[in-house]
């Protein structure tokens, strides 16, 4: 039911322009106490979300630093990641509840993964998002144990969020991104907050030459002379890229030639996105300056660096989002947001600074057309943003609040 996810060690040298003397010399003091400390960190894939991209480095720095970190993901049948999505949607606010079926289907399978998991040793177990949850449960020493919350649960569904609630309170601590997604009736002394972080210098974020970013574009047949604007993200009704359709169709009237891309991927534990993506084509009605793109088209992390460097302006217009990567990334990249006024991307997007908060799609249509008439104005919003995410939004400080973390657990 689990399965090793082989990563190697990177040097925190790699990173020392990203990091402060006094980042650094923290860092390299609490790995020194932690030294040959056992980690392990399980979630549901290794491909196609946050949380993975996240993992794959955080477990290499860790390594690099001096701990011994493992990551496990699992493999389980198709119709449990169809409950653990609907999970996943109630604990964003979705109404309605799980069938008794449901539920019994998903702690079996978390106490087939406990079992599994009672081969390994570690010192600190962390669990990741409610596809596991469970499995503390089922496992006689799960501790010390920390339950990684990556989503939005400041308004959860009654009875879904109190089917889980006895699980997540036998965690030793909980992480959560903001302070109010900290659920009903856990132990807010157990919580702990900070927020997930942008690796520089991966395929992803690495400095990309424009002129590059325009031949890779092109390959899928848009045109870097016209505007563009991207939004990348899970084929997810949260992220609202119907909406994102909707503002770019107001916004076209003015600007004829302006071209959009949707991006994002496909992964084992989101069997819902392959309707959304069916959904949305037909929803475009075959306009050719429309773009939706996967994984499946060949679609990776330098592509998705490329049409970030190509956009004169990023959208993330969600209507639940727990931390949203594709913010801080493009940021990064010192392109201007326009973002959904929901969960973390409030925390990232300083509004009328390095970029614009909206709830519409008349609004984010609005705020499209301003920064294309004003380019300055969006890239003197691009610059702060960057400024922005190399002091806060960066993996060398996630890497230090794990560490933190860590030391108080042991």
């Amino acid at each position: 039911m689990i399965k090793e996810v082989s990563v190697k060690a990177k040097k925190l040298a790699l990173y020392q322009k990203f990091i402060t003397k006094k980042h650094l010399s923290e860092i390299e003091t609490l790995a020194k106490k932690l030294s040959k400390l056992k980690v392990v960190h399980l979630n549901s894939t290794s491909t196609g979300g946050g949380v993975a991209e996240i993992l794959y480095s955080l477990i290499p720095l860790l390594k690099g630093v001096g701990l011994s970190a493992r990551w496990y993901t699992i493999e389980a049948p198709k119709e449990f990641f169809k409950i653990t999505k609907q999970i996943h949607n109630f604990l964003q606010g979705k109404k309605g509840d799980l069938s008794e079926s449901q539920r019994e289907f998903y702690l079996s399978i978390n106490q087939e993964i406990a079992k599994d998991l009672q081969n390994l040793e570690a010192d600190v177990w962390v669990i990741h998002d409610p596809q596991v949850a469970a499995v503390v449960n089922y496992h006689p020493n799960l501790h010390p144990s920390v339950w990684r919350c990556h989503i939005d649960t400041s308004h959860p569904n009654f009875f879904v969020w109190r089917f889980l609630l006895r699980f997540f309170q036998q965690y030793d601590k909980y992480i959560f991104t903001m302070r109010n997604y900290v659920g009903p009736d856990l132990d807010t002394q157990k919580a702990t907050i900070f927020t997930p972080a942008i690796d520089p210098i991966n395929r992803k974020n690495k400095a990309l030459n424009r002129d590059i970013s325009q031949k890779i574009i092109g390959r899928f047949g848009l045109d870097y002379k016209k505007p563009l604007i991207s939004q990348i993200s899970r084929f997810d009704p949260w992220k609202d890229p119907w909406g994102v359709i909707d503002a770019y169709r107001i916004v076209k009237k003015e600007f004829p030639a302006l071209q959009l891309a949707l991006l994002g991927s496909f992964s084992s534990d989101d069997p819902e996105a392959y309707n959304i993506i069916d959904d949305l084509k037909k929803y475009a009605k075959g306009d050719p300056d429309i773009f939706i793109l996967s994984n499946q088209d060949g679609v990776g992390y330098r592509e998705v660096n490329a049409f970030q460097v190509a956009s004169q302006v990023i959208v993330q217009k969600s209507t639940r989002e727990g931390f949203g990567l594709t913010v801080s990334e493009a940021m990064w990249k010192e392109k201007p947001l326009i973002g959904g006024r929901a969960g973390g991307i409030v925390e990232q997007i300083v509004d009328g600074e390095t970029g614009f908060l909206v709830t519409t799609a008349k609004e984010a249509a609005e705020k499209i057309s301003y920064l294309l008439k004003n380019p300055k104005i969006a890239s003197q919003m691009g610059r702060k943003g960057k400024e922005r995410v190399g002091d806060k939004f960066l993996i060398t400080r996630l890497l230090r609040d794990h560490l933190k973390l860590y030391d108080e657990l042991v």
